[in-house]
């Protein structure tokens, strides 16, 4: 058994230069943390606000254009063609390159993405805009969790990286409104200046702010914090490397995956079709419809902090990740899925409204911990190249719902029949993968097949 009392105890000393983060003050680490997860929070609200639009904007811009529902379908896939790509070629660079750069290149390619469409306004300029936004933004989320993941040790790293996930709704909930009435007032196209000039904005900040946290590998958090309340029977985390394959084999990495390809499909099932099921099955006017996806949205901004705060509690009280991560992941998932399903079955708008904001809602806090789930399966070294193709296969779930959806609503006897069929097949599948996930999901006992735990 390992002596862990011999580690060092120590903080790392004031001898390190000035800018380095790890001779820090504690306070003043923590605050600058924080400071880097609203940054990320808030392009992560800039990412998801461009992913959106295009359901937000999707029926005067499918009457202008002369666009069927097949091929709106087939286009809200398109951005997710090059989004996985993406995330492979930059698994390699997320563990050389800091964060820093990585994320200030992503934000100025979406913000040149949005320029064909303002420019020629055609479905060739759209099918360009949407893949090149893609590429761009594919590597996105496991480099926001990389890079906050450098600035809290592991116990204390659940709530902020929530923080910066919640932008996937909030992005939605702060800009649907605005780019629904930039859209009625200026006209569609104008809609998508807008959010470029957000992306521009940030990345101008983002130059002057941004900068690499100091927990780098298990060792030096260790150095940073010191060993206090370990105890010479706890599991002691390792920098052992390991094959990729071998995390990615494991049933914790491939059941925490689906529940979140599944969330994914859900929820940009809601960004790309719900607007217009609003408009086209309950009534709503384009604004009103581009404003009402932000109730789920607010839902899920509120889910996602809250399942991680409640990941980090129960871990911070003893409680097992297998139980505290892989047991709240599968429990969320069914209650994603649950929602959905009875949603498409209420007999009034207003009870499918509420069963819907509840369920599309959660399926986008389902990321956060999955990220949580995955990052455990390999070592701190590897983790950025690990979550990146991590989120290359779940956010494949983007790839194919749109087109599912947009062939059912096309080929149905009437919309709403198509609706209620993407709906159903929508819910179902992810409440039955959250179901095998409260069961088959078990980090520890995969930790020690993979060595990364030591006694």
């Amino acid at each position: 058994m390992t002596d862990v009392t011999s580690a060092p105890s120590v903080p790392v000393h004031q001898s390190l230069p000035a800018s380095d983060p790890a001779g820090w003050p504690s306070r003043k680490r923590t605050a600058y943390g924080w400071t880097i997860a609203v940054m990320l929070l808030v392009l992560m609200m800039i990412s998801w606000a461009d992913k959106a639009i295009l359901g937000i904007v999707a029926v005067p811009l499918m009457e202008d254009l002369g666009i069927t529902p097949a091929q709106f379908g087939l286009l809200g896939s398109g951005v997710f063609i090059l989004f996985g790509v993406a995330q492979f070629v930059a698994a390699p660079i997320a563990n050389r390159v800091k964060a820093k750069w990585i994320l200030l290149v992503l934000c100025i390619v979406w913000s040149v993405a949005q320029l064909p469409v303002f420019l020629f306004a055609s479905l060739p300029a759209l099918w360009i805009s949407r893949i090149l936004l893609g590429a761009g933004e594919g590597p996105l989320a496991p480099i926001i969790m990389h890079a906050i993941y450098k600035w809290f040790p592991a116990r204390r790293s659940a709530t902020p990286a929530a923080l910066a996930s919640a932008g996937v709704t909030l992005g939605i909930v702060a800009f649907a409104p605005v780019i629904a009435w930039v859209a009625a007032e200026f006209g569609w196209k104008n809609a998508f200046i807008f959010v470029a000039a957000l992306g521009v904005v940030w990345s101008v900040l983002w130059f002057f702010i941004g900068k690499e946290g100091p927990y780098t590998s298990v060792e030096a958090e260790r150095q940073i914090e010191g060993t206090a309340g370990a105890t010479a029977d706890a599991p002691i985390a390792t920098d052992k490397r390991v094959k990729y394959i071998r995390s990615f084999l494991t049933p914790s990495w491939l059941l925490a995956v689906l529940c979140s390809f599944l969330g994914y499909w859900t929820f940009t099932v809601a960004m790309t079709w719900l607007p217009a099921y609003f408009e086209n099955v309950m009534g709503a006017s384009t604004q009103q419809g581009g404003s009402m996806i932000a109730l789920p949205a607010i839902w899920g901004a509120i889910a996602t902090v809250g399942l991680s705060w409640v990941t980090q509690v129960l871990g911070n009280k003893g409680m097992a990740t297998r139980f505290s991560r892989g047991l709240v992941l599968g429990v969320a998932s069914v209650f994603s899925g649950g929602m959905v399903v009875l949603g498409t079955l209420a007999d009034g708008p207003t009870g499918a409204l509420i069963f819907f904001t509840f369920g599309f809602g959660t399926a986008p806090a389902l990321f956060a911990v999955t990220y949580l789930v995955c990052a455990e399966t390999t070592s701190v070294a590897q983790r950025g190249a690990n979550l990146q193709i991590t989120n290359a296969f779940l956010t494949a779930g983007g790839l194919f719902a749109p087109a599912v959806v947009g062939a059912l609503v096309g080929n149905a006897v009437t919309p709403a029949a198509g609706y209620e069929q993407s709906f159903l097949l929508t819910g179902g599948m992810l409440l039955a993968a959250g179901v095998i996930a409260c069961f088959g999901i078990n980090q520890q006992r995969d930790r020690k097949r993979l060595g990364l735990d030591a006694n």
